[in-house]
């Protein structure tokens, strides 16, 4: 791979959907905080070389966690909203990544993605001219809303694919594209779309269905249940 790989793990969220007490990235799973698993997972990919972890500004938790005494992780403050994190992240690495080094952004919500589809993203984004994301191939049948809640389209699943991370690109362009998404006014929700705008195409990978994230309560134990079954596969 040419270019150094860096992560960036936007966490400044509240995670409102889950109901709970603590922002979700510090729930327990199996053992552990969300966090700390989806933390481990991104440093047992020996090609990452920093792992910046963007928190909100009155965040009391991460700093107690014993991932964050890993050399390899550092913090900054993020935004009100995930694209503000990434650029804020990035801002905090300028002086250590350059624009051709790589930058692999991922959810903290997402502790199960598989060291393979790191390295499957890793190998296709470093190929592709305008980055790469891991994402699902949509299997239900897809409906577009109208604005009164009645079916206003039937779109075609196989053209639908179902957005997941990490996302990678290189340094240079993510911060070009989330720079002008910011002048523009333009919130937008994940890296790829900041990179559409620019009129790049970036290449979708897909990945495992084990994949998930970590949005509402019933998903904890879901992601328990895919844990449990990786190690098993592991035979650990």
């Amino acid at each position: 791979m040419s270019g150094r790989l860096f992560a960036i793990v936007p966490a400044a969220g509240k995670g409102a959907r889950m109901g709970a007490a603590l922002p979700k990235q510090y729930l327990s799973l199996a053992g552990r905080t969300v966090a700390e698993h989806t933390l481990a997972r991104l440093l047992s990919y020996a090609r990452i070389q920093r792992v910046m972890v963007a928190v909100a500004a009155d965040d009391p938790y991460f700093v107690r966690l014993p991932v964050a005494a890993d050399p390899r992780v550092h913090t900054c403050t993020g935004g009100a909203e995930r694209a503000d994190s990434v650029w804020l992240a990035l801002s905090a690495l300028a002086g250590e990544a350059q624009d051709d080094d790589f930058v692999l952004v991922h959810d903290m919500a997402r502790p199960c993605v598989r060291l393979s589809d790191l390295a499957r993203l890793s190998a296709a984004a470093t190929a592709a001219d305008a980055g790469a994301l891991l994402a699902h191939r949509a299997t239900d049948t897809v409906k577009r809303a109208g604005d009164d809640g009645r079916v206003a389209a039937t779109l075609d699943r196989a053209q639908v694919w179902l957005a997941a991370t990490p996302q990678m690109f290189r340094c240079g362009l993510l911060r070009e594209a989330l720079t002008a998404a910011r002048r523009d006014g333009v919130t937008v929700t994940d890296e790829a779309q900041a990179v559409e705008r620019l009129g790049r195409q970036p290449l979708l990978v897909e990945c495992a269905r084990d994949n998930i994230k970590i949005t509402r309560p019933e998903d904890l134990a879901l992601a328990a249940f895919w844990l449990r079954r990786q190690q098993e596969e592991a035979g650990t």
